[in-house]
Order: structure tokens, then C-alpha cells, then sequence
């Protein structure tokens, strides 16, 4: 009876320290996070399966609530309410599919849960996926790896659960042993920015010189391709082309940068090329923040606003010889996104953002130490080019 009444605050306790152990921003900690399937496996009731999920994705998204706090200039619990409501598709999701049946059929359920977190509707918020840390144990193994994965979490659920924990933490330690980051080529640069919310919303001539002179003390270093954060231009009007190309006349240096791009129904979140001979808009987001950016509801009530998802876009583009995959800020916490962005086999991964809003935050982190593992498992080297 007595360790009856222990058992759920054990359990809870762990998926919490799984959640924010394995998503403290640490690469080579997020093997951590596949600890929760097989705590969430030993929940004996719904409800239990309830709060064991709770604990885990609130203390893996536990930066929200400030940074959402910082976004909106408000106290914190506009972002502590967001935060609840974040949760709830993951909660319901591992809540729904738990079953009091052991063996393999636990297992297929928690990979059902897992499919259903990464793919839209659901993936829309499929945040901290154990899946994600693929990367850190089967660098290179691509698809291979990711399946592995999968394996390795479905054991957890199940009877060999101590097998497949110590054959994941041996994975953990030889690739703690032999990490090593991919290089990138040497004519790729990103521009680390530290310009807060001014950069994109006060986007005048001055703030244009500004990065153009960045851009030059990039090239200086005989780089070809120089990328800057998202929404660094602004709004892309016809002006803001006609300056830079005109900067850029007679070089012969790339420029992908993010900006935005409005019509009378809202904006698109995009990457645009800018080059001597001409400047096109190089991707569109494929899923802006829900709520904060991307507003469905708006049309249903006939209202304009908010940015448009081009959830099924084409995922990777060319940049000269270069096949390129591009993941905007929020698409970098997702599984689907990167999944589709692999699968055609890009050269190279450009991941950018505009975190001002996440200072005293590791949401940043987190977002790097992703895309590095998908990186790292698909052995493609990535660009990072963040404004803090």
C-alpha cells in the first residue's frame, strides 16, 4: 500500500526529469527523453498516463511561459496559459492510446502516439518527440537510425525495458565518445545577431546599411553565401530588392535572408535570395507558430491576418549547385518538417530564427540542439543564423 502511494509522484517526478534533462538545449543530453515511454508504460491507470505525460512535455517546454511573457510584453500568465493549452494535444494523444495490456501491444500503442504527434493535425505541436534524439545516438545511420529509434522506445514500453535501457545508454556513451560536429563548407557563413526586437520591425534604411555592411565583412572572408536571421529584411517590397541588389552589383556573393512577404489576406514567413543577377523568393514557411503568427480561425469568421502555412510545400530548393533545406524558427521543435526536408536529400541544412523574445530562456538552445541532431543523423552539415 505504501509504495502504492509513492508510485505516481516517483512517476511523475522522472518524466519531469526526463522532459528537462533531455531538452535542457544539450545535444548529447537528448537521449535523456527516451526515458519517458518507458515511465509512461508503468502508469497502472489512465489517469496516472495523464499526469506521467503532463510532467514530461511541461517540464520539456518549460522556457515557454517567459518567453511567450517577453513576446507580449505582459506578465507571465498570459504564457502560463498558453503553456497549459500547448499541452493538451500530447497529454490527450498518450492518454488516449494508453492501454492497461502489456507486451507488444503497449508498444504499438506508444507508436501510434508517436506517429500521431509527428505528423499534422497533432504535429502542429508535436514538441520534444523522444524521437528526436535519433541524432544523438545513430549519427550517419539516416533512416536506419530512426527506426532503431523508434525500436529502441517501443522496448521501452515493454518487458525488456532494462535490455533496451542499457543498450540505449551504451549507443549514448559511444556517441558522447566520438561526437564530432559535420563541418560546414567554407563559403557558407550565417550572421549571428544580437539586435533584440528591433530586427524586422524597425527595418529602415538604416538598419538595411547596417546588415549590408555585415554582409560585406563576410565577404571580405571570401564567403559566397551569407545568411542572416529571420525577418532581418522586414517587409520584401520592391524598394527593399531595389536596394540590395544595386548594394550587391558586381558581387558575386548569395544572400539568403529572412523577411516577409504581405497580401491582402496576411503574410508568408520566407527566405529570399538576393544575388547579382537576381533576387526570387527562395521558401515559405511551412508552419509559423501557431496562435502567435498563424491564425486559421481568422478566415472561418471572415476576418484577414496572421501568416499562411505552407504546411506541404515543396521542403528543399536549389541554391546555385546546392540543394538546400530550410527550417524557420518553429519548424526546427517539429518532427514533420525535418522528416520532409530529408527526404530530398539537401546538401545542406540552413536553420534560422528571431529569438529577442526568448532571453533568460533555453528555447534557443533547444531549437539548435534539434536541428543538430536531425543533422547529425542524416550526416548533413547545417548554417545556423540566429537575432537574440
Amino acid at each position: 500500500m505504501h509504495r502504492d502511494r509513492l508510485r505516481l509522484p516517483v512517476l511523475f517526478c522522472s518524466s519531469a526529469a526526463a522532459g528537462w534533462i533531455g531538452w535542457s538545449g544539450e545535444p548529447s543530453l537528448l537521449p535523456a527523453a527516451m526515458a519517458f515511454p518507458g515511465i509512461w508504460s508503468l502508469a497502472r491507470t489512465r489517469w496516472q498516463a495523464s499526469a506521467v505525460s503532463s510532467a514530461y512535455f511541461l517540464a520539456a517546454s518549460s522556457g515557454l511561459p517567459q518567453g511567450v511573457a517577453t513576446f507580449y510584453a505582459a506578465d507571465l500568465w498570459p504564457g502560463l496559459l498558453l503553456w497549459l493549452m500547448a499541452s493538451t494535444s500530447f497529454v490527450t494523444v498518450h492518454t488516449i492510446v494508453w492501454t492497461g495490456s502489456s507486451g507488444w501491444k503497449r508498444a504499438c500503442c506508444y507508436l501510434v502516439a508517436c506517429l500521431v504527434m509527428a505528423i499534422p493535425p497533432f504535429g502542429i505541436t508535436g514538441w520534444a518527440s523522444p524521437l528526436t534524439a535519433a541524432g544523438a545516438l545513430f549519427a550517419g545511420w539516416c533512416w536506419l537510425g530512426l527506426i532503431a529509434t523508434a525500436a529502441g522506445l517501443a522496448a521501452m514500453t515493454t518487458r525488456l525495458r532494462p535490455a533496451a535501457a542499457v543498450t540505449i545508454a551504451g549507443f549514448w556513451l559511444w556517441s558522447a565518445a566520438t561526437w564530432t560536429d559535420i563541418e560546414i563548407p567554407n563559403d557558407w557563413r550565417g550572421v549571428e545577431l544580437e539586435m533584440g526586437s528591433a530586427l524586422g520591425r524597425d527595418a529602415g534604411l538604416a538598419q538595411q546599411r547596417d546588415l549590408l555592411a555585415m554582409v560585406a565583412r563576410a565577404q571580405a572572408n571570401q564567403v559566397d553565401v551569407v545568411i542572416l536571421p529571420e525577418g532581418a529584411l522586414g517587409f520584401w517590397t520592391p524598394t527593399v530588392e531595389r536596394l540590395w541588389r544595386r548594394a550587391l552589383a558586381g558581387n558575386d556573393v548569395t544572400i539568403l535572408a529572412g523577411a516577409s512577404v504581405a497580401d491582402a489576406s496576411g503574410y508568408d514567413n520566407v527566405l529570399v535570395q538576393i544575388g547579382r543577377a537576381e533576387s526570387r523568393i527562395l521558401y515559405r514557411q511551412r508552419m509559423p507558430v501557431p496562435i502567435a503568427m498563424w491564425q486559421p480561425w481568422r478566415t472561418w469568421v471572415g476576418q484577414n491576418g496572421g501568416a499562411h502555412a505552407h504546411a506541404f510545400q515543396p521542403a528543399d530548393q536549389m541554391v546555385g549547385a546546392t540543394r538546400v533545406a530550410v527550417l524557420i524558427c518553429y519548424e526546427q521543435l517539429l518532427v514533420w518538417p525535418v522528416l520532409q526536408s530529408m527526404s530530398g536529400a539537401p546538401d545542406i541544412v540552413v536553420a534560422i530564427g528571431n529569438g529577442w523574445w526568448t532571453s533568460g530562456t533555453s528555447i534557443v538552445d533547444v531549437q539548435r540542439a534539434a536541428v543538430l541532431a536531425w543533422a547529425r543523423l542524416f550526416a548533413k552539415p547545417v548554417v545556423f543564423s540566429f537575432n537574440t
